[in-house]
């Protein structure tokens, strides 16, 4: 071998155990994915598992073949924003965020990372997507968005208060989709012939108002809508709509285990079990623009009889058939 044959051999050899250790990290690139929460792991235990359960049956193992960047407010919501930014340098493959704040705070800090909503009640209105079918951007995900359940909530609470005439609306004005979910109770109501009082609820202080305006404005029963800053203080809503006497119906199942009287509405669970195909997908290559955003397919009837007790109210048995739970 002559001097420019073994110079070149040299560096052949040189390249390649330069390149080697880089092309085997690649091959092993684990996904990493961020999770963007409003609240606290504690309060999204059941949506954490179902998105977990999601991932596993996709063949994905927590901490050898994905990691999981795990970001919660802990119900301090200016601090989203912060949380998605910090994602955001953590160059995550996919961020997915579990409401509409969240969702909002993660389209402010990104164009370009994959955005994955687990559940978002209202996300053309909300301006998140451009359409259900065709987002359009860089996110997609699951909508919560199904008019009929306002009359649903409404006629539940009709047949468990005979004469309920006037209903007390637990609201967050900041929340996006709270005016579109406003909007479709009082569409309900006007069809039961009930008449509704709202109550802006931004933070925990005002709780406790509302319960008072509430019983000032003679409310027969409360409807609570969708917001981070209500299901953070689930526990006090659900023991004063009992200390009032007031029968409640909420929309998702961990008000019932706090102690509220009923709850209807999507299956959370199954929500956040299928936000992890839209992950799966978009590690695979496919595009946030390209995947239509889905509506919900499961729904859930849940009833506190211990708390129907604890304020003399009798659950006909007509509305206990139709439970998909009853805590005795």
């Amino acid at each position: 071998m002559d001097a420019r044959s073994r110079i070149s051999y040299c560096l052949l050899i040189t390249v390649l155990l330069i390149t080697a250790p880089a092309q085997a990290q690649q091959a092993t690139k684990i996904p990493r994915i961020g999770f963007l929460g409003a609240t606290s792991p504690s309060i999204e235990s059941i949506r954490i598992e179902g998105f977990r359960q999601g991932m596993r049956e996709l063949g994905y193992v927590e901490g050898k073949t994905v990691v999981i960047e795990w970001r919660w407010a802990e119900g301090k919501f200016d601090r989203l924003p912060d949380l998605a930014a910090e994602l955001v340098r953590l160059d995550v493959d996919v961020i997915v965020t579990g409401g509409s704040t969240s969702s909002g705070a993660a389209k402010q800090v990104t164009t370009t990372i994959p955005i994955v909503m687990a559940q978002v009640n209202d996300p053309v209105g909300s301006g998140f997507v451009v359409s259900l079918a065709r987002p359009g951007g860089n996110m997609t995900g699951l909508s919560t968005l199904v008019p009929e359940l306002s009359g649903k909530r409404l006629e539940l609470l009709k047949e468990v208060v005979s004469k309920l005439s006037r209903v007390a609306v637990f609201g967050d004005s900041t929340t996006p989709g709270n005016a579109q979910s406003l909007k479709e109770t009082e569409l309900a109501a006007k069809s039961f012939k009930v008449a509704l009082q709202y109550l802006d609820i931004l933070g925990a202080k005002d709780i406790e108002s509302a319960f008072r305006e509430a019983s000032k404005g003679r409310a027969d029963a409360v409807l609570v809508l969708g917001a981070p800053v209500l299901i953070s203080q689930r526990k006090q809503i659900a023991d004063l709509a009992a200390k009032s006497r007031l029968p409640a119906i909420f929309p998702s199942p961990e008000y019932i285990e706090a102690g509220g009287l009923m709850s209807y509405g999507v299956s959370v669970v199954d929500l956040y079990r299928r936000a992890a195909t839209y992950v799966d997908k978009i590690l695979k290559g496919r595009k946030p623009a390209d995947l239509p955003v889905e509506q919900p397919i499961k729904f859930e009837f849940i009833i506190n009889l211990k708390t129907a007790k604890q304020i003399g109210l009798t659950i006909p048995q007509s509305v206990l058939y139709r439970a998909d739970r009853a805590i005795q």
